[in-house]
């Protein structure tokens, strides 16, 4: 590129010249210039003029014309412009050829995301010859959609005038490199990169280069964001730069984006409680959630750099709730505490950055809904851009439409956005102003939106009709299929079939009819370039468990376009179902390299490195998944394992506190057994820590555990076990175990079915004598004999009971005799009782 910046460049990036722009391009002759005259119908928001101009309409045509993509002879004329044109200098043709990519990406937009509709048709400045190849005008937006295909993912087929998106991506994308004298031109790639993602239906990794590549390239233009005036266009950037990571699954980039966004506004943005009034009847002043925004320093709002406020009257009514019980907004207690500065279009949208943001990062839950009301509160007490007001009231209304009190403002809302789109009041300048740094839908998913609002009300009919007419056809399908149709879906789709064969009609007749056949007539008909048809193939081998031909149609899927998140998590669960766990972990992989924080993705990853034996890649994989979902128990067992397994006892214990947390009896005992084993046999951990260190843990532990599961001797034995087993050089370890083996004895003879097997008999036995040699060592450390006396007397009893009921059982009737198995542990007991006895005695003596 050249050393020097083209003047309005600036004034062209942020939609606007100041006066002292103006004047300075009055001395340097750039108004009275051909690039001038395109410039001034571009800033004044004149799109349509700029292609009428005879200069236009000479770039484009040609004498002699051949059978060629539309993009490729678009590209030849305007590289011969660039080239060959003897009348103008060769920075003024790259000027003028910039003014025409960027005049036809914004009269795209004003054709589908603004309005008001645009009244412009192709015939008006391209050549009658390149209209003969097709049969009619209808037929070249068929043709130009089909161009505009990456990535095997269809485009949106109702996109109003396709042919200026085409012309922006040739001039923009395609010959940029040929326009090395506009320095700011990498913005305008990223900007054409950003609204020919929003037209496809999946995400487009040739599209997500090129924008990484431009977002590189701006950032290296320190000169544009110099002084008060590169003050705002930085916070633009760094705001459109975060929407592009959002969409793009990179989540930190653009939380990272919009945090030095709102650094460069100066603005301190908080959640905070302030006392007021929700409903009409409401007496006192309670908590409310409400965001505080101030500014740090002395910073002008009302900067020349940055757009002027709309008037409201050509905004977006914002409408009331009218409601005979919560009130329209929050009625604050002290409303002067909270006073918000009158605030920019930069910084109106640095705060509609953040809420994206937080709606993007945090789960559907009623709190984080309220956070969100919160913002888009404070975004709408300051109504003054077209773009702003517009996302805030699209935010509100999807958060409203699960409020019974708030659902017909909802709808209401819906429809006035629906609406504005044909409205022809306010200007496109006016609602092209910060539209970049906004996440803006498409006019036609606005009236989703609303269809689907209309069909959850139980309105189908209006819901049907507004998808027929958009030629939404897979939420056609779904409005039948729901209303229990299924012939009626299956109709429609035959009906629009004998129109015009198309590769997504043929995979939604699939999908209705559940039929491979017509998943294989769109892969065909696409000439195998549909990423969708082998998508859809493979679910339906999925649900019908055909792993291995799933596996098959996925692979192909993301060939084609590796970004389809869903696509890669299926994938894995089939190759998981084939126990090819290699194969797994590649899709999981690539799955939580897409979406970093999904915790199913992590969990599944985990398993597949568990089943490959790589246990420690199976431990950090389930940490990243604990980051992401916190609440999931099914994660926190396979993390409490998998810790046993690789050493990480102390991460092990934590795990356990945390299942306890989940569910209440949760129990394990085995996990259990290894952590008492490595705490008493000084086992080393993962990273070389005597596990005997976290004894302290383990007790605190099994106390928790054993309190929720009373019942259970295994438990009560364990925990005995970790104070020494009665075998102790501390007594009052011993008293601990002495009293944790007697419950655990309790709950043994509790249980049922020990009476008639002798096996199980004779564990009872082992335990009891167990007991009363505890029970003699704890005598001994009693401060009082009678307290001696005691712990003797209750061993003895267990002991008496347990020969009474051997001699009761297992007593031959012929002889009279204990039967030979257990002669020798009824003995035993009868001994002990014996000792127990004398010392009993000993102790009396001492009274």
């Amino acid at each position: 590129m050249s050393g020097v910046m083209w003047t309005p460049e600036l004034a062209v990036l942020r939609g606007f010249p100041t006066e002292a722009e103006r004047q300075q391009w009055k001395q340097e002759g750039v108004a009275g210039s051909e690039s001038g005259s395109f410039l001034q119908l571009l800033l004044e928001g004149n799109y349509e003029a700029i292609f009428l101009n005879s200069l236009t309409k000479n770039v484009f045509n040609s004498t002699t014309m051949t059978e060629e993509k539309i993009d490729s002879y678009l590209e030849k004329q305007i590289l011969t412009f660039l080239d060959f044109s003897p009348d103008l200098d060769k920075n003024q043709r790259q000027q003028l050829i910039f003014l025409i990519g960027v005049s036809s990406l914004q009269l795209f937009v004003q054709s589908n995301w603004t309005g008001p509709v645009v009244d412009l048709h192709p015939q008006e400045f391209l050549p009658s010859a390149l209209f003969q190849q097709l049969n009619e005008v209808k037929g070249l937006d068929a043709v130009v959609l089909s161009l505009l295909i990456l990535d095997g993912e269809a485009i949106y087929s109702l996109t109003s005038n396709p042919i200026l998106l085409l012309l922006a991506r040739v001039i923009l994308v395609n010959v940029r490199h040929k326009l090395t004298a506009i320095q700011s031109l990498p913005w305008w790639t990223l900007r054409c990169v950003n609204v020919h993602q929003q037209l496809l239906e999946e995400r487009s990794p040739q599209l997500f280069a090129l924008a990484e590549g431009c977002i590189d390239q701006v950032m290296k233009l320190e000169h544009l964001f110099v002084g008060d005036s590169g003050r705002y266009l930085a916070i633009q950037l760094h705001l459109e730069c975060a929407y592009i990571f959002l969409y793009y699954y990179e989540y930190k980039k653009a939380k990272d984006q919009f945090s030095i966004a709102k650094d460069i506004s100066k603005l301190q943005i908080n959640l905070t409680g302030a006392l007021g009034k929700r409903t009409r009847f409401q007496e006192n002043y309670v908590a409310q959630l409400i965001l505080d925004v101030r500014r740090e320093g002395e910073v002008s709002s009302n900067c020349e750099f940055s757009p002027a406020p709309t008037p409201k009257e050509y905004l977006t009514k914002n409408l009331e709730l009218n409601d005979d019980t919560v009130l329209n907004e929050i009625k604050l207690a002290d409303c002067e505490q909270f006073h918000m500065p009158d605030l920019c279009a930069e910084e109106l949208a640095v705060i509609l950055g953040l809420c994206t943001d937080l709606q993007k990062n945090n789960p559907v839950h009623q709190l984080a809904g309220e956070e969100l009301l919160a913002f888009t509160s404070c975004l709408l007490s300051q109504p003054k851009f077209w773009a702003i007001q517009t996302s805030a009231l699209i935010l509100r209304t999807k958060l409203e439409r699960g409020s019974t009190r708030r659902v017909e403002r909802a709808m209401r809302q819906t429809q006035a956005l629906a609406d504005q789109f044909e409205d022809k009041t306010t200007s496109v300048l006016d609602r092209l102003k910060i539209f970049y740094c906004c996440p803006v839908p498409p006019h036609w998913a606005i009236q989703r939106q609303l269809a689907g609002l209309l069909f959850e009300l139980g309105c189908t009919s209006s819901a049907l009709q507004i998808f027929e007419k958009l030629e939404m056809w897979e939420d056609v399908v779904v409005c039948y299929e729901r209303a229990g149709l299924h012939g009626k879906a299956e109709e429609i789709l035959r009906q629009e079939l004998e129109k015009k064969e198309t590769p997504s009609l043929y995979c939604l007749l699939g999908d209705v009819l559940r039929d491979h056949c017509y998943y294989d007539k769109a892969w065909e008909l696409s000439q195998h370039r549909s990423a969708r048809a082998q998508r859809s193939k493979g679910l339906l081998h999925l649900r019908n468990k055909e792993f291995a031909e799933c596996v098959q149609c996925f692979e192909r899927s993301v060939k084609i376009n590796p970004m389809q998140l869903g696509v890669w998590f299926s994938l894995g669960c089939a190759y998981l179902a084939l126990e090819d766990y290699g194969g797994s972990a590649k899709a999981f992989q690539r799955c939580v390299t897409l979406e970093p924080d999904n915790a199913e993705a992590w969990n599944n990853l985990s398993t597949s490195y568990i089943r490959l034996k790589q246990k420690v890649k199976a431990f950090r994989t389930l940490q990243e998944a604990l980051k992401c979902n916190y609440e999931h128990w099914q994660i926190w067992e396979n993390y409490i394992l998998t810790s046993t397994d690789v050493g990480e006892f102390s991460e092990a214990i934590k795990a356990y506190h945390r299942l306890l947390d989940l569910r209440d009896k949760y129990k394990d005992v085995e996990v259990l057994k290894i952590l008492v084993r490595a705490v008493n046999d000084g086992m080393t951990d993962r990273s070389g820590d005597v596990a005997a260190g976290l004894k302290g843990k383990l007790q605190e532990l099994l106390g928790r555990v054993t309190s929720r599961v009373t019942n259970d001797g295994e438990l009560w034995r364990l925990y005995a076990e970790v104070y020494g087993n009665g075998q102790s050089e501390k007594p009052a370890d011993n008293e601990k175990a002495f009293q944790y083996l007697s419950k655990a004895y309790k709950c043994d003879t509790q249980s049922s079915c020990w009476e008639k097997d002798i096996a199980s008999f004779k564990k009872l036995v082992g335990r009891v004598l167990e007991l009363a040699h505890v029970a003699v060592k704890c005598s001994e450390n009693r401060s009082s004999p009678q307290e001696a006396v005691q712990v003797l007397s209750s061993a003895r009893l267990n002991l008496r009971g347990l020969s009474s009921k051997a001699k009761q059982l297992f007593t031959d009737v012929a002889s009279g005799e204990v039967s030979e198995e257990l002669a020798d542990e009824v003995a035993a007991m009868d001994d002990l009782v014996t000792v127990l006895q004398d010392l009993s005695n000993q102790f009396r003596n001492q009274y």
